[in-house]
């Protein structure tokens, strides 16, 4: 159907609407009217995403000064039902005005190079990391050098190769890409999907991809950085985001990962006594750089970046352009000053494992500690984590994830340094699911969800949040710290009374019924229960869905039925 809503033509793929779909979009109308963000709440099942997509890509169409839709999904499952939703609306518009209309939309889903990738070699791998590092290892700025000066023994991604040769004319045709499809057109180009769907990234009017790729400071700097205000961002499914928010910005390494640190800053001091002896000059370079700042230094990611090693922890703006501290430009001085931390932190642990006792502290405190007993500046600490980034690009490392752990140690100091509140540092002597095994642990944990999410918030002008479940809707602002102009629970239209409430204690045959997990698996329980569906199936219209308490039960009470 099409209809207008508020002056707003509005084009929906269904013949009829619900009430509370017309409701639904009509607030998020009023929050684009605004420039303002949108808190909404609608109950699962009542088509939120297919009215979310008719309503914004009806205003995109009628507003061209507004930007891209970024739809934001938790899992690849999520973001293909979002992209075969807008499937549905397109073949709905072509049926109205014909498949040769104007305004017809481009559309592209993202996800990791495991799901995307098409090389014959490294798509057999089955673990993300070795996915991203084989891929590096073809397409890295240096890789690629070596091979056009004529290295036979360097191999290359011809799939990326040739996605560079046509550089902005890699257009993509306009229609919605599923995952599948994007990579199908690719491979009939020869075409890399991955770095496709980065490319199309700044064109393409509707882009779907996971919550990382905005909130973790980590990925957004690679992937999210061409985005403009005028961007329009919806987080779907967001009941979690402030846990979400939460995780992204938390660390935690144990006494295995700062072992794996001490081998990897032997590794960096012999690489770069080795690049010392064969190519003093490629040093003498980042030196310079460094001193003019990590926004020039290549430290960074900027646009369309084949190397794109994963970016460190957010830094604050007037940061970029600041001179790298002195005592950590020098790469040899850099990697002793990882290995102070390194031991500073590794024998914390040792401490904690021998004491039995955990401990908090602010990272004020922790800071403090780490320049009496250790001697690390805490200025220099902030740079930590894009000074690591800037040196293995130096040394043209592509195997980026065997120096994780080091990596995982250096955000964390970066961390520590950068946020003053809203950061507690935790060290237990064991883990909670082994207490009687000695493995100390310690973590960084974010305790205030805004500081992931108030950059996104600071450079979009509108950001809907919307789940089936935001209850108590009037706590999310107040946990991610934004002022809504919009904030709205819809509730399900019934044509008759569809809840009768009834708690059951016993069977027909007065068998107790109880989750209990001492008796749940009894076969008389199991029974009663397969006996009250039935009698309830029998009485109730439009089926019946069931819950259990978890999969594995529910497993085994449909093994025994």
């Amino acid at each position: 159907m099409e209809f207008v809503m508020d002056g707003l033509s509005v084009d929906f793929p269904y013949p009829t609407i619900y009430p509370e779909q017309y409701a639904y979009m009509l607030e998020i109308k009023r929050s684009l009217d605004a420039k303002g963000h949108a808190l909404l709440e609608m109950p699962t099942g009542t088509g939120k995403t297919v009215s979310m997509l008719s309503l914004i890509t009806s205003y995109q169409r009628a507003n061209p000064h507004v930007g891209k839709l970024v739809y934001c999904t938790r899992t690849v499952p999520e973001m293909e039902k979002v992209l075969q939703e807008l499937q549905n609306l397109e073949l709905f518009r072509d049926s109205l005005r014909g498949p040769n209309r104007t305004h017809k939309l481009l559309a592209v889903g993202l996800s990791s190079r495991r799901n995307l990738c098409i090389h014959p070699t490294v798509a057999q791998e089955s673990e993300r990391e070795s996915v991203d590092t084989k891929c590096r290892s073809l397409t890295a700025s240096w890789v690629r050098k070596r091979a056009a000066g004529g290295d036979a023994n360097v191999e290359t991604c011809a799939f990326f190769e040739a996605l560079e040769a046509h550089g902005t004319d890699s257009a993509m045709p306009h229609g919605v890409h599923t995952l599948d499809e994007l990579k199908e057109l690719a491979r009939a180009r020869g075409w890399c999907p991955y770095f496709l769907a980065r490319h199309a990234i700044s064109f393409a009017d509707v882009v779907v991809y996971n919550y990382q790729y905005l909130l973790d400071p980590k990925i957004s700097g690679l992937i999210s950085s061409s985005l403009q205000r005028e961007c329009i961002v919806v987080f779907d499914e967001a009941h979690n985001i402030d846990n979400v928010c939460i995780e992204v910005m938390s660390i935690n390494f144990r006494e295995a990962t700062l072992l794996a640190c001490e081998r990897n800053v032997g590794r960096l001091y012999s690489e770069v006594a080795r690049l010392k002896r064969v190519d003093t000059q490629r040093l003498n370079r980042e030196y310079q750089s460094l001193v003019n700042g990590l926004a020039q230094s290549g430290a960074l990611p900027t646009g369309h970046n084949a190397d794109d090693l994963r970016a460190g922890a957010s830094l604050p703006e007037s940061m970029l352009s600041e001179a790298v501290p002195g005592n950590i430009r020098r790469a040899e001085h850099f990697v002793t000053f990882l290995q102070r931390i390194v031991r500073h932190v590794k024998g914390r642990l040792d401490k904690c494992r021998d004491e039995a006792s955990a401990s908090i502290e602010r990272p004020a405190r922790f800071l403090a500690r780490l320049q009496e007993e250790a001697n690390v500046d805490a200025k220099a600490l902030k740079f930590c984590s894009e000074r690591l980034r800037s040196l293995l690009r130096t040394l043209e490392v592509t195997n980026v994830q065997e120096y994780q752990p080091l990596t995982l140690v250096a955000e964390f100091a970066t961390m520590c340094a950068t946020y003053e509140h809203g950061f507690s540092i935790l060290l237990e002597p064991s883990d909670d699911r082994t207490p009687s095994l000695p493995d100390p642990v310690m973590q960084l944990c974010c305790l205030d969800a805004s500081i992931a999410i108030k950059h996104v918030f600071d450079r979009f002008q509108s950001v809907v949040i919307t789940s089936g479940t935001l209850s108590p809707i009037e706590l999310y602002p107040k946990l991610l710290k934004f002022s809504p102009c919009v904030v709205r629970t819809l509730t399900m239209s019934l044509q008759r009374d569809a809840i009768c409430p009834l708690v059951i204690c016993r069977a027909a045959d007065q068998t107790a019924l109880s989750t209990r997990f001492e008796t749940r698996s009894e076969d008389a329980t199991v029974r009663a229960y397969g006996e009250l569906l039935i009698q309830m199936a029998e009485c109730v219209p439009d089926g019946l869905v069931a819950f259990f308490p978890s999969y594995l039960y529910m497993e085994e009470v449909i093994r025994m039925w």
